[in-house]
């Protein structure tokens, strides 16, 4: 059971208490991410998520990471293209303590000159590696396709250009204008009393103002189109995305369980035919985003720069006769069983409790119903699986994206 409180301030926690565990997972999420950037700020969401660990008035970003260690507690960030998220993971004995020092970077950094300019090397160097990453970089470039140079087509980490004339008063700016309790959620999930969190939260973050709330709009499209990046490397990276609905239609569920017999594991079509049959691949698999206003659904493969060709046309084939043919009733038996067991399993752990609840509260306003989204999946039948099969795969409409060894862009 979870249990929520809104602060005077307008900040809105929730706590899942999972009793029986020894630890909890305390988070604080803010709505905003690369999509909510302009074009001079693209890559400042990331930039400031990593400089809110480097120091504040009381600690240095060496005895930031020293405290948490000291308690035994993990302490992490990550930027995504709607959300950032800061968490700290300690044993229910520790909670307090490393919910203070979570409170102390999130509301207090800031971000030391000398640091802001070290950081900058950190993050250059990150923008290296994915550049070097060419499944991290074709996925990138068919989002980038697909949405375009801003909105959800952003890269999280931004261009290096940006990177370097980020300055502390842009850093003050940015998160004075987004990182505001209206807009925030704090999340606890784990062996803590309600009381225990809601009092934590009152302490730390009760008298925390800031101006205004004022979100932000996101400039969101759809482009077809075609996009490749010639890269001396031994395989070719190809992905293909096709327009989606957003994270709160009615066919979410359906589209979930398709995409796992589709492209989601071991036994999908996707991996039995192009890697198993054919050998065209060592990797192959399909996702979905979904967004507040729209989604994609991407397959990407890994293969041969010789094979990519013959690898393209599998993957078309397959897909068309997924159309065509649909499912059979044991593929959908399997793919809503996974789907089922795949949100127990998150039930039993608190860092995914801890996002998931925060999520719901930050996005939509509400308390995640596990029983609901559960009934959801089981009350699934094979033509619901039809109708997101059908909604699916306008080939009119999709992207492409590859990376390697190509001189041209792959054409479906």
């Amino acid at each position: 059971m979870a249990k929520t409180k809104t602060l005077g301030n307008g900040l809105r926690v929730i706590v899942k208490r999972m009793e029986g565990l020894l630890s909890v997972t305390m988070g604080v999420l803010v709505g905003t991410g690369s999509a909510y950037e302009t074009d001079a700020e693209d890559g400042i969401s990331h930039f400031l998520e990593h400089m809110e660990f480097k120091g504040t008035p009381s600690r240095s970003a060496f005895e930031i990471s020293d405290a948490f260690d000291a308690l035994g507690a993990q302490v992490n960030a990550f930027t995504g293209k709607d959300m950032t998220c800061y968490y700290a993971k300690a044993t229910s004995d520790h909670a307090g303590t490393a919910f203070a020092l979570l409170a102390d970077l999130f509301l207090n950094s800031n971000f030391p000159e000398k640091e802001v300019k070290r950081e900058k090397g950190v993050v250059l160097e990150e923008i290296s590696m994915d550049e070097d990453t060419p499944e991290d970089l074709c996925l990138d470039l068919v989002a980038r396709t697909a949405f375009g140079k801003s909105g959800y087509g952003r890269n999280i980490l931004g261009p290096a250009k940006n990177v370097r004339k980020f300055t502390r008063d842009d850093l003050f700016r940015y998160r004075g204008e987004c990182y505001c309790p209206e807009n925030c959620v704090v999340s606890f999930a784990g062996n803590i009393s309600y009381e225990e969190a809601f009092a934590l939260a009152e302490k730390y973050f009760g008298d925390w103002k800031s101006e205004p709330f004022g979100k932000r709009e996101k400039v969101v499209t759809w482009k077809s189109g075609r996009s490749f990046r010639d890269k001396p490397i031994e395989q070719a990276h190809l992905a293909i995305g096709f327009p989606s609905v957003e994270r709160g239609s009615a066919l979410c569920p359906a589209l979930q369980v398709m995409n796992t017999i589709l492209g989601g594991g071991m036994s999908s079509r996707l991996f039995k035919r192009v890697r198993e049959e054919l050998g065209l691949a060592y990797s192959v698999y399909s996702y979905f985003s979904h967004y507040e206003e729209t989604g994609i659904f991407t397959v990407y493969a890994g293969v041969n720069a010789q094979k990519a060709e013959a690898a393209k046309d599998a993957i078309v084939s397959v897909i068309e006769e997924f159309k065509k043919q649909g499912v059979t009733e044991e593929e959908f038996l399997r793919g809503r069983e996974q789907a089922k067991s795949s949100i127990i399993f998150s039930q039993e752990n608190t860092s995914s409790q801890m996002l998931i609840y925060g999520k719901q509260m930050l996005y939509k306003n509400e308390v995640y119903d596990f029983e609901k989204r559960m009934s959801e999946f089981s009350s699934l039948t094979r033509e619901n699986i039809g109708e997101a099969i059908a909604a699916s795969f306008d080939f009119s409409k999709a992207v492409t994206a590859s990376v390697g060894n190509v001189k041209k862009a792959i054409t479906l």
